[in-house]
């Protein structure tokens, strides 16, 4: 949807291995387009979207786009603090960075609130469906020739004996003719050319084939408590859906909190606002007026070494 006026904003971030794609997810939410030469990024990158509610509210994201080398790890977790929602990325393609998802949930947790959002989100999904689709296709085409070879055998067997086995040699004998006269290679028979089969085959060289299911990967998030969706950058598939679903998660807490303390939804007031602040407070989400566009600002308290807020006021004030 782009930028414009909104009703809240919150903080995300982005997580995971390093070419998953976490750059290029940022750069189809906030460009509409495909980053195909992507830089690994250096420390983080930033970029806004305000998406849609079903309510016809609007939530501004700020997106957080974070290194995946070990080596600036330390410096990306001081952005962990005060986020409201995480994609936690994984690539379809390389099994190694969705067994690393774990452990980026668990740096998530240990630096974050609890009550952050998290969204566990294959990516590159068109990098595995396309494998998947030329293994099909290949699969065919040697199918195919090798019973245009048994067909073939069977022609060059009936020309040695003078006999012929059955009728589906002789169609084959028939259709063998080409419409010059001239006999087609019996090796061949009905299939396919060698170079037909060739480039079938040499279509499974377009990636990896998709080495982590949609089941194991909904395994996890359940387990784990997480949402999951899939995507590719390069189409766009889903990668606002991604952020959408965590947006909506957050609302809903938000919400939840409000009707626990008995509160109306959207009502003003003095002592709304105090109830308002408390029940963010318990689902560990913060609540303040944004100096653009007259918004309310969701995100995860940050607390001191006493526990407090960083404005001294305890937990969740309204500003």
């Amino acid at each position: 949807m782009g930028t414009g006026s909104w009703d809240y904003i919150s903080k995300f971030i982005l997580i995971g291995d390093s070419a998953v794609g976490k750059s290029s997810i940022l750069v189809r939410l906030t460009d509409d387009r495909f980053l195909a030469d992507s830089d690994p990024t250096i420390g983080v990158e930033f970029g806004s979207h305000v998406i849609a509610l079903d309510n016809g509210e609007r939530i501004k994201v700020q997106v957080w786009d974070t290194a995946g080398s070990e080596s600036f790890r330390s410096i990306t977790r001081s952005y962990y603090r005060g986020a409201a929602g995480a994609l936690l990325v994984f690539s379809l393609t390389h099994r190694a960075s969705f067994e690393h998802a774990k452990e980026w949930l668990e740096d998530v947790r240990e630096h974050a609130e609890e009550s952050v959002s998290v969204v566990l989100v294959g990516n590159m999904r068109d990098v595995a469906d396309a494998d998947a689709d030329a293994d099909a296709d290949a699969d065919a085409v040697s199918g195919n020739s090798k019973e245009g070879e048994n067909a073939g055998e069977q022609k060059a067997l009936a020309e040695q004996t003078g006999e012929m086995p059955n009728a589906a040699v002789a169609g084959v004998t028939a259709e063998g003719e080409s419409s010059g006269g001239k006999p087609r290679s019996a090796r061949t028979g009905n299939g396919p050319s060698v170079g037909a089969v060739a480039a079938a085959k040499s279509k499974r060289k377009i990636g990896p084939a998709r080495q982590v299911s949609v089941e194991e990967a909904k395994a996890f998030a359940r387990k784990e408590g997480l949402m999951y969706v899939e995507t590719s950058a390069k189409t766009g598939e889903n990668i606002e859906e991604a952020f959408t679903k965590a947006a909506r998660d957050i609302h809903t807490k938000f919400l939840a909190r409000l009707a626990a303390q008995k509160l109306p939804g959207g009502g003003g007031g003095g002592s709304t606002s105090t109830s308002s602040a408390a029940a963010v407070g318990e689902a560990g989400l913060r609540l303040g007026r944004s100096s653009a566009g007259g918004g309310v600002s969701l995100e995860t308290p940050v607390r001191s070494a006493d526990g407090r807020g960083k404005d001294g006021k305890g937990c969740c004030v309204v500003m």
